[in-house]
């Protein structure tokens, strides 16, 4: 459930993201089998973490409560120029639960927040269970995937020089503060995660060099360029071993020779991207006619068609 909000500079856009599991029926049932895993944040590597960690043995899928809550219990943007998106995914009928799915959906759209419905199973079972109405009439998309098809990897000559690239990048983040190693830990777990096949550790370095992995709340360079840390300000122990014991002038040129050599490595992964795109165009075009839909797949189409709606410009 990504929210666009509002950051420091008009020309920087920022993103954050939700994250809610629900139709687990070893949730309790007051809260509707429905849980908050993860609230609106920009730490992409925890969102990852946590949706690698969930497990589920199915259940009852209460859509218009699930939509109920992240609508009251997230801290949305106020801003109405602002992009707020939910999108929510399951394979039983729409009208389940206690709170009707028109009713949530209407007070979504009071906070502009759209709704998109992924239906994972039979488009018939999908348009039967009211997915693709429950999209219409809150002015969102619907979707539909086989859950159960084999996600498909294409690979381009690109990936294995991107994924490298990926690599490199973790070296050039300067952890600090008390939850700071915990999160650069985090970072190469989820790169673990992602090392299973080479389309998604490309993937994932390519989110890394993207706007969208912001780190300002434990890496320096991030945190001191959106200026949410000042270097000076931080005592020897809350520093990263490599800048403990050294005058204020090495840990400054230090510091800006990281970040010289990220913005190096993000201007080289997001060139290759742009050729990997362009190799793999034909290829998506071929898989679209086949009807191969995945859930990444229609959730990326259908946020890049809703913010050029809204004159966003996505990079």
């Amino acid at each position: 459930m990504p929210s666009r909000r509002p950051s420091a500079t008009a020309s920087r856009p920022g993103w954050s993201f939700a994250l809610y599991e629900y139709g687990n029926d070893t949730l309790p049932a007051e809260g509707g089998y429905i849980r908050q895993v993860v609230p609106l944040t920009t730490d992409l590597d925890r969102v990852s973490e946590q949706l690698f960690a969930l497990k589920t043995n199915g259940g009852s899928e209460f859509c218009g409560q699930a939509i109920q809550k992240a609508t009251q219990q997230l801290e949305w943007s106020k801003s109405k120029k602002d992009l707020k998106l939910i999108y929510i995914a399951g394979n039983e009928p729409f009208s389940q639960g206690p709170v009707a799915f028109r009713t949530a959906i209407s007070a979504a759209k009071e906070h502009g927040i759209m709704v998109n419905t992924i239906h994972c199973g039979p488009p018939e079972a999908g348009a039967s269970g009211g997915w693709a109405e429950a999209a219409r009439f809150a002015g969102g998309q619907p979707f539909n995937i086989d859950q159960n098809q084999a996600v498909a990897m294409i690979a381009a000559p690109q990936d294995e020089e991107i994924a490298k690239l990926g690599v490199e990048l973790n070296k050039t983040y300067l952890s600090y503060g008390r939850s700071g190693a915990e999160a650069k830990k985090r970072q190469a777990a989820q790169d673990v995660n992602a090392s299973g096949n080479a389309v998604s550790a490309t993937t994932r370095a390519m989110s890394k060099a993207s706007r969208l992995y912001d780190n300002s709340s434990w890496d320096l360079v991030d945190g001191t360029k959106q200026g949410k840390v000042k270097l000076e300000s931080l005592k020897d122990e809350e520093l990263p071993e490599e800048l403990r014991g050294k005058s204020a002038e090495e840990r400054k040129a230090l510091l800006e020779a990281k970040e010289k050599e990220r913005t190096q490595l993000q201007a080289r992964i997001q060139q290759l991207s742009q050729e990997r795109q362009k190799y793999l165009a034909g290829k998506q075009k071929e898989l679209a006619s086949e009807g191969k839909n995945t859930l990444d797949k229609a959730i990326l189409d259908s946020v890049q068609t809703q913010a050029k709606a809204q004159s966003f410009t996505l990079e």
